[in-house]
């Protein structure tokens, strides 16, 4: 796909909005109770600009200038995305909005931390360097990673209300003099060039137009020596897209997920070479051959619980979880005690959970494609 014209920002424009739709539920303890402190007429406007996108449109009728015209919207869908799925996020997952590998007898926070070390030990992260998280949603990764190494992480974000949320949690741990975050597009970041000694991104790049134009925003700001590594999503070669179900997976989690334009392994590797950077090492963690798969929390597969403290989690994921909880927002929604537009993010939410756990199963789809690579000297 052609390089595309970025968005302009407008922070004035967006921190109206937050205040509109969000007030004051980024002070709320956890996703259920900010999910109903929202401003109703905001709310519809999220979901009818991110829905547009995706209303009407089935896989089968799909064509490049539709891709297109997400891409070109990227920040705008990305944005509004993630204010009517932050919540959700919360409630059903935690603070960390990412996947991970899991092992036997492993709690499921234990396992999501594990995955942010493994990373940092990868990149080489030590005490006292500067590190940049690029996407850095509600925080949860930026605290883990400042906690484990020391290190002093900058979170970029592009969407108002998960900064807000991201302050209060750095507060409330006594991190804030280890963690600064900051509003602005990763496609156009407002850092002067060799500003960091490492960057991570931790499923977050995927929200991109176009992996060389992120890529090469980040080589940007690295320093000279620095090191970057990425769990990346991405369609594996074996994605077809001219196979009907393979683009009705991909399309599923691209709308479910904020995504505008998903590319595969071969695609990325090659966006790495082209901006300078050298490969240090990649891997799919997805195919270890781990006896508990990444996708299983999605799967809602009880069997799988390791430890009493992972039942309220995964049991959210279940059918029936799925069920209850969609049906009793639709329920509030119409005695209007939620606002507008609750049920349809959920319901879309557990649409690409379905394509996730297919495309994962179908060797077509990874989410922590990991990629460690260096900025020359």
């Amino acid at each position: 796909m052609a390089p595309q014209t970025l968005e302009n920002e407008d922070h004035q424009r967006d921190a109206a909005f937050n205040k509109a739709m969000h007030g004051s539920s980024a002070q709320a303890k956890g996703g259920i109770g900010a999910m109903f402190r929202k401003g109703g007429s905001a709310k519809q406007a999220a979901v009818d600009e991110y829905f547009k996108h995706w209303d009407n449109k089935a896989a089968k009728e799909e064509t490049a200038e539709d891709r297109a015209a997400r891409a070109a919207e990227y920040a705008t869908l990305t944005r509004h995305y993630y204010n009517l799925a932050t919540d959700l996020y919360e409630y059903g997952w935690g603070q960390s909005f990412h996947f991970c590998r899991y092992s036997v007898g492993e709690p499921f926070y234990q396992a999501i931390a594990r995955h942010e070390h493994y990373l940092a030990h990868q990149i080489g992260i030590k005490e006292g360097m500067t590190v940049l998280d690029v996407g850095c949603g509600v925080g949860g990764p930026a605290r883990e990673i400042a906690k484990f190494t020391g290190c002093h992480v900058t979170g970029l974000n592009n969407n108002d209300y998960q900064i807000e949320r991201a302050i209060q949690y750095a507060d409330k741990e006594g991190l804030s003099s280890q963690l600064d975050y900051v509003k602005g597009d990763f496609m156009q970041m407002s850092f002067p060039d060799n500003s960091f000694d490492a960057v991570y991104a931790i499923e977050a790049t995927v929200h991109a137009p176009t992996l060389e134009g992120i890529y090469g925003e980040i080589f940007r700001v690295l320093k000279p020596g620095g090191v970057f590594g990425v769990y990346e999503w991405l369609m594996t070669d074996n994605y077809d897209n001219d196979n009907l179900h393979h683009r009705e997976i991909r399309l599923g989690i691209e709308q479910g997920d904020g995504i505008s334009n998903m590319c595969k392994v071969s695609e990325a590797l090659d966006a790495m070479k082209t901006v300078g950077f050298e490969m240090l090492h990649h891997d799919d963690l997805a195919i270890k051959g781990d006896s508990l798969p990444w996708w299983w929390p999605l799967s809602g597969k009880l069997g799988y619980i390791q430890s009493v403290f992972d039942v309220f989690t995964i049991v959210r994921m279940t059918k029936w979880g799925r069920f209850l909880a969609h049906n009793l927002a639709g329920m509030l929604e119409t005695i209007k005690l939620a606002p507008a537009g609750t049920k349809k993010t959920a319901d879309s939410l557990a649409l690409a959970a379905d394509c996730l756990v297919a495309g994962a199963q179908e060797n077509l789809f990874t989410p922590m494609y990991l990629m460690v690579v260096r900025k020359p000297e």
